[in-house]
């Protein structure tokens, strides 16, 4: 089961974090990838890390730029023929609180986490829809589903859970073509970018308070809801929310 021989994976924010993890998962699972991202030399990096395991065609693309996203997938289509899942990693975020962010940051947070992700599954749904199949797994957040007191967010809050929302009614919508769209929605996960501010004292203490199994997300422990999303097997399962973050929603 989850066999992902034969299938085209696209991936976004695939340079670095959740995304270079996931990417590797799928390459593990036998998909062929293609993975987009700003910084074309870190997906070099990770093309020639992978050649022994799946071809792996990377792409620069700046997820807030309409032009870029339609090319990637225009470049994508010819050279493998077809895609078969999405996964909408890229994002980033502006943090400050709703007393104090300014529309410049509100509009940057925005643009990149939630607007991109309708513009890439418009552009390679399209796609999806000629071959009547595709997966969307879009990468929310936890913060999508509940608000917070450690870090003041608004944006980021909102965005995802726009990504939220838009998964379900995108997944009603795509239905009748076979393609199903789904959420993963993280907690606290250790990455390049995570990993010096979850060490220190103050994230530990919170972890133990606030998160029911008392630590933070691991390298490669988000890997298996992806892959069950991407997967044939899950080919009823659509507009599912999906918390992989410890408990830390669920209480």
């Amino acid at each position: 089961m989850f066999s992902l021989e034969g299938r085209v994976a696209v991936i976004s924010g695939a340079s670095s974090g959740l995304g270079k993890q996931m990417a590797r998962a799928f390459a593990k699972q036998g998909a062929k990838l293609v993975v987009l991202a700003r910084r074309i030399e870190r997906l070099e990096e990770l093309k020639e890390e992978l050649k022994d395991i799946t071809e792996v065609y990377p792409i620069k693309c700046d997820v807030t730029s309409t032009e870029d996203i339609n090319n990637a997938a225009k470049e994508a289509e010819k050279h493998y023929g077809k895609v078969d899942i999405l996964v909408n990693c890229a994002g980033s975020s502006k943090d400050k609180g709703v007393l104090d962010m300014a529309d410049d940051e509100w509009d940057f947070t925005i643009s990149t986490d939630l607007t991109s992700v309708f513009k890439m599954t418009r552009a390679f749904g399209n796609i999806m829809k000629k071959n009547n199949y595709g997966r969307v797994i879009n990468i929310a957040s936890m913060y999508g589903i509940v608000g917070n007191t450690e870090i003041p967010t608004i944006a980021y809050h909102s965005s995802k859970g726009g990504v939220v929302n838009f998964t379900r009614a995108a997944a009603a919508e795509l239905a009748p073509y076979g393609i199903t769209v789904n959420s993963i929605c993280p907690g606290y996960f250790y990455t390049e970018l995570t990993t010096a501010v979850l060490d220190t004292d103050q994230f530990q203490e919170f972890a133990k308070v606030h998160v029911p199994m008392k630590r933070y997300g691991k390298e490669g422990e988000l890997n298996a809801g992806a892959i069950f999303l991407a997967s044939d097997e899950a080919s009823y399962v659509t507009g599912v929310i999906l918390p992989i973050d410890g408990g830390y929603t669920c209480v």
